[in-house]
């Protein structure tokens, strides 16, 4: 028995290849899963594969604690970075700092709009202080660049290397409350426009920098989410290995990410020891692979359909250009 089957029945029915023969105008997609499962390596395998099939590719990590550098052995840390060793490949580690700082500038203004339209004296630095503070602040700021690429349209694939599941699952999650947020802020600053209009001694109407803001970022999000959520642009990639919590991890996102609208492409199975190659190793190597086939079978069963690659686990670590084209043969198998 070899890892395509377990009990005579197939692991995978579409393949990785075959999905995206299904989905020729795949665009945008994300690896996600528990951590330390192989995300940054499954997303570096991806790009590669699609850059060697011609088409030119982004490769960036939403993660803030990167690791495509040392998968890449070269810098890519806050720019885009011709990837060494293929041509049609960037890669880029998005500077969360930077994000974060440029977030707080963007959010002071808008702050002082307000302030200035509600003739209120107070000093903005306290209210972004506290809009900052925010544990979800750093998310939001990702998100912001994470769309910003996906709008500037400067490649033909954009692949995402997501945080472990939740935080993907918060930033992902981001255009839904970005879109509920704005639609009350709207309402909020008509009501207020109204009254200000009504209570004033004059006729003429302000113009409220504020108002336009939000109706510009509506429309904004608006085409976020339909990116997002388009099942021929988008698919989102959940990366385990044959054990227990990583299963355990996707089993309990993957029904949610369908709910909220963002497309699955499939599961990734990932570091699956070789039968074959394994079968003169000792009791310890025995029993690892006992244990991932009660897994595998585990997998096949829960994700009946969503299996689309089975990965071996390497003799070596999975770094560089070589490596990843290797590794790219088997994701594509």
């Amino acid at each position: 028995m070899t890892t395509a089957s377990i009990d005579g029945r197939a692991l995978v029915t579409t393949s990785m290849a075959d999905f995206a023969a299904q989905h020729p105008g795949l665009r945008y997609v994300f690896f996600g899963g528990k951590g330390g499962v192989g995300k940054t390596v499954m997303a570096g395998v991806e790009a590669v594969h699609l850059a060697r099939s011609g088409k030119r590719v982004l490769l960036a990590s939403t993660n803030p604690v990167h690791s495509l550098s040392g998968l890449l052995g070269q810098d890519v840390f806050g720019k885009h970075t011709a990837v060494e060793g293929i041509d049609n490949l960037w890669a880029l580690e998005i500077d969360t700092r930077d994000a974060i700082e440029r977030s707080k500038r963007e959010i002071r203004q808008k702050i002082q709009w307000f302030l200035k339209f509600a003739e209120i004296s107070t000093k903005a630095d306290e209210f972004v202080e506290a809009a900052t503070t925010n544990p979800a602040f750093e998310e939001s700021a990702m998100f912001e660049n994470m769309v910003d690429l996906m709008f500037a349209d400067e490649y033909d694939v954009y692949v995402f290397d997501t945080a472990p599941t939740a935080n993907a699952r918060r930033l992902l999650g981001m255009s839904k409350v970005y879109g509920l947020w704005v639609e009350k802020m709207v309402k909020s600053r008509q009501e207020a426009q109204t009254l200000r209009e009504a209570l004033s001694f004059t006729k003429k109407k302000e113009e409220d920098p504020l108002m336009l803001y939000l109706v510009d970022f509506r429309k904004r999000i608006e085409h976020a989410r339909e990116l997002l959520t388009d099942p021929e642009k988008t698919a989102f990639f959940f990366v385990t290995l044959p054990e227990a919590l990583p299963i355990a991890v996707i089993r309990r996102f993957i029904d949610w990410f369908t709910d909220f609208g963002i497309p699955v492409g499939g599961v990734v199975v990932n570091m699956v020891i070789d039968r074959e190659q394994a079968a003169g190793g000792g009791e310890f190597v025995r029993n690892r692979v006992a244990m991932q086939d009660g897994y595998l079978g585990e997998i096949r069963d829960t994700f009946d359909g969503q299996v689309r690659a089975v990965v071996p686990l390497f003799d070596s670590d999975i770094r560089g250009v070589p490596m990843l084209t290797r590794a790219a043969d088997a994701l594509f198998a």
